[in-house]
């Protein structure tokens, strides 16, 4: 496999390399990254591309498909409008609230028992009063992606916190950013600025024979490999995405999918801090919402066993999640029904334009 290097001066842009032959499907001629936090040059590799960063920061890295979609992109489309008629309209409206639990409980169950508890025996060493990585991970994703649910459940078998920069459809901000990153909008999309890794968790090979394709787990792998200290994944958790993981998403009627027609366009100051682990169904339901108001946000995984359930007790005097810290407002919520009603109350339009 053949190498050409790429080197840009600040500030930085990335051009059609000599030998286009290199790069398959490669169409824009020319890509400009303008975001402080991403700043990056590329050098490109046959069937993929490999994003570097010139910053103070540690070099960024990404392995981006040459793909222009991928099988879950597609069926997603089609999925959406179709799940969008059974939704139940407007989420900041009242809801049954018994039937959501009802429903994200079924969610729990199809993909028991990922996302529940911490593989912590191996992490006998972290401490709990620092963060668990030197600069957190940041994660673009949407809540009813089931490549997006498997890489949070491997976030809580991690015992890892992670920056959730929510990306529904129609999104007018963390879009945009995996697209300059990484080329196209593809989901999950991992940024490991401790390493300087950025990669997208399903990379679509093509196989000798036409319409043969292979998904690699990548940011799984990633994960484990960097931080899981020589333990796998639990049994099933990779392989079983295909056969369970679309249950929530169907069973939950496409909820944290799209972006809702209300929500505030400008972003908060300060980014919220939600307690929670991925099976936990009252803490799925407040995930949703923070996506469908794209509301970044930082997420503590706590879930059964975690080191990280002493910052959790802290700050709300017991265990349960989910449990939500606004720093915008200084307001702390342990109850899901009331941190929906408090999160479409707060970050809708009508209440940015009437302050």
């Amino acid at each position: 496999m053949s190498l050409l290097t790429l080197k840009c001066p600040d500030p930085l842009s990335f051009s059609k390399p000599p030998d286009s032959g290199l790069i398959n499907n490669y169409s824009s001629p020319r890509i400009s990254v303008s975001t402080s936090q991403f700043p990056i040059t590329i050098n490109w590799v046959s069937r993929s591309c490999r994003i570097q960063a010139k910053s103070g920061n540690p070099v960024e890295k990404a392995e981006v498909s040459s793909s222009n979609g991928s099988p879950s992109t597609s069926f997603l489309s089609v999925l959406c409008p179709l799940l969008k008629l059974f939704s139940g309209g407007d989420p900041s409206r009242g809801r049954n609230y018994t039937f959501e639990v009802a429903t994200s409980s079924l969610s729990s169950m199809a993909r028991f028992p990922w996302g529940s508890r911490a593989l912590s025996d191996g992490f006998q060493n972290r401490d709990t009063n620092t963060m668990d990585t030197p600069m957190r991970l940041q994660l673009f994703e949407f809540e009813a992606c089931p490549f997006c649910r498997r890489v949070r459940e491997a976030l809580t078998e991690l015992d890892l916190s992670v920056e959730v920069y929510p990306c529904p459809k129609g999104s007018v901000r963390h879009r945009e950013i995996v697209r300059k990153l990484g080329g196209k909008e593809q989901f999950p999309f991992l940024v490991d600025p401790n390493t300087g890794t950025s990669m997208y968790e399903s990379v679509l090979l093509a196989n000798m024979r036409p319409l043969k394709y292979s998904l690699i787990d990548e940011i799984v792998k990633y994960l484990f490999k960097q931080y899981g200290e020589g333990r796998s994944p639990s049994f099933g958790l990779l392989g079983s995405t295909l056969f369970t993981g679309w249950m929530p998403t169907i069973l939950r009627a496409g909820r944290g999918m799209m972006l809702w027609d209300k929500a505030n366009m400008q972003p908060p100051p300060k980014k919220l801090e939600l307690f929670s682990y991925e099976n936990n169904p009252y803490a799925r339901i407040v995930r949703e919402a923070l996506c469908e108001l794209e509301l970044p946000y930082i997420l503590q995984n706590v879930g059964d066993g975690s080191k990280q359930k002493k910052l959790l007790l802290e700050a709300s005097g017991s265990e349960e999640v989910p449990y939500i810290i606004d720093p915008n407002t200084n307001t702390q919520i342990g109850d899901s029904e009331k941190i929906l009603a408090y999160l479409f109350r707060t970050y809708s339009a009508t209440v940015s334009a009437a302050s």
